[in-house]
């Protein structure tokens, strides 16, 4: 993992570089007559391949993004989503594994010279590869099977050096999803990096979700076996990755995992009083009997009351157009600043949601990428009102983190197609919206 950042900025410098290079190069192959929609499509093809090259070396906070920008690929129109979509999904599970001589000496430094001794078996070959670690496939010296994580050496220096540099280049990845707002997001992987980065608050999470959910018969968490600051031992659980199923599910099978998903991130708030915050499908699998298999809790937010109720009302009032009602409510949540020199109309604001609620109108609702990319291109239009409207609107920061997890959840149920009782989950787990 390239510590310096001189050389880490070098490489994600050459992102941007590297597409301005192309498009004069394509420029210059119009102006000799190729066809002008072949060239634009061998671009963007170029430009997906050293994307998820240099992401996908760097690992730490450059995947990071990589993995938080893949969910949002369903909102990319289609006549330029192709290459970025298999680049992205790429960095939702695989990296450069690190080698097998540095792994075995990260486990003697965090579980001691005679590591081995607790185990009756180590696959020295990584079974996945990640953003700030690598997980290896091992038996425990009671005969469990269990995963092992292992983080890379100086991934705290790369992470936050990464996501420095990755604000200055915001402007290329924004024009990658049009409709989502790139340097958010990048200060919110800020933000929440230091958690993730210690295997022991990971371990705490994990077993505070597994505990609530034992026995559960649709989400299953693998319980936490041993853990350090660097390391973290889990039970093994086999199933098929979301992105597995995202490429070939049967529609059976898409809309399980898409219901699976939903459940768990609107159930879970009220259950453990935490909500799993790292929503791309290579942290979801779905086992043999149908559950949905949950790893990764790094990121995670603390929610002890459960999911605001104030959020459940907003979602209400927009249903039932209670344009006046809705701009009061956001008042008072503080998602319209007082500050705003021009402040926004009742009808303007419900406009710009009424949409987002369209799920909650019928019993079912099929998530698709092409109502993804039309809600993305609505609010992006700077021609439009929307987008206006969009920006006079305010993101409270305790509503941060639970709008990018439903932003994220809500792009892989697109990326699912999943058709699921949407309104059924919301009425029985986000309060306020049933009263």
């Amino acid at each position: 993992m390239p510590r310096k950042t001189a050389a880490r900025t070098a490489r994600l410098a050459s992102i941007p570089l590297g597409v301005a290079g192309r498009a004069v190069g394509g420029w210059g192959k119009r102006l000799v007559g190729q066809n002008a929609d072949q060239v634009s499509a061998e671009l963007s093809a170029k430009t997906a391949e050293q994307l998820f090259a240099v992401l996908g070396t760097l690992k730490g906070g450059a995947m990071k993004f990589g993995q938080a920008l893949s969910v949002f690929e369903a909102a990319i129109p289609n006549d330029m989503a192709e290459p970025y979509r298999e680049a992205l999904t790429k960095l939702q599970s695989a990296a450069p594994p690190m080698s097998s001589q540095t792994t075995r000496r990260v486990l003697a430094e965090q579980l001691g010279r005679r590591w081995t001794e607790r185990f009756a078996s180590f696959d020295d070959k990584p079974a996945a590869a990640a953003s700030i670690g690598q997980v290896h496939r091992a038996v425990w010296h009671d005969g469990r099977a269990v995963a092992v994580k292992v983080q890379y050496p100086g991934a705290d220096q790369a992470l936050m050096s990464d996501l420095r540099q990755l604000q200055r280049f915001s402007r290329l990845f924004q024009a990658l999803v049009p409709g989502t707002e790139v340097k958010p997001l990048l200060q919110e992987l800020t933000d929440r990096m230091s958690e993730e980065l210690d295997y022991r608050s990971e371990a705490q999470h994990q077993r505070a979700f597994a505990k609530a959910f034992a026995g559960d018969p649709h989400v299953l968490i693998p319980k936490v076996v041993a853990s350090s600051p660097k390391v973290l031992v889990t039970e093994w659980v086999q199933g098929k990755p979301l992105s597995a199923v995202i490429r070939d599910g049967e529609r059976a099978e898409r809309d399980l995992a898409g219901f699976r998903l939903a459940e768990f991130h609107y159930s879970s708030p009220a259950r453990v009083g935490l909500l799993h915050s790292d929503p791309h499908p290579g942290n979801f699998m779905l086992t043999e009997d149908g559950r949905l298999c949950v790893i990764d809790f790094g990121a995670v937010a603390q929610l002890p009351n459960g999911l605001p109720p104030a959020h459940g009302r907003m979602m209400r009032l927009a249903l039932e157009g209670r344009s006046c009602e809705l701009l009061e409510l956001l008042r008072e949540e503080h998602f319209i600043r007082a500050d705003v020199r021009q402040q926004p109309e009742a009808e303007h604001v419900y406009a710009y949601l009424a949409p987002f609620v369209e799920p909650l109108k019928s019993e079912t609702f099929h998530f698709t990428r092409r109502w993804m990319q039309k809600q993305a291109m609505r609010v992006s239009n700077m021609r439009g009102q929307d987008f206006r409207t969009g920006r006079s609107l305010n993101l409270p920061p305790q509503y941060l983190l639970l709008h990018r997890v439903l932003g994220g959840s809500t792009g892989i149920l697109c990326q699912l197609d999943a058709e699921l009782p949407v309104r059924e989950l919301i009425t029985k787990w986000q309060p306020g919206f049933a009263a």
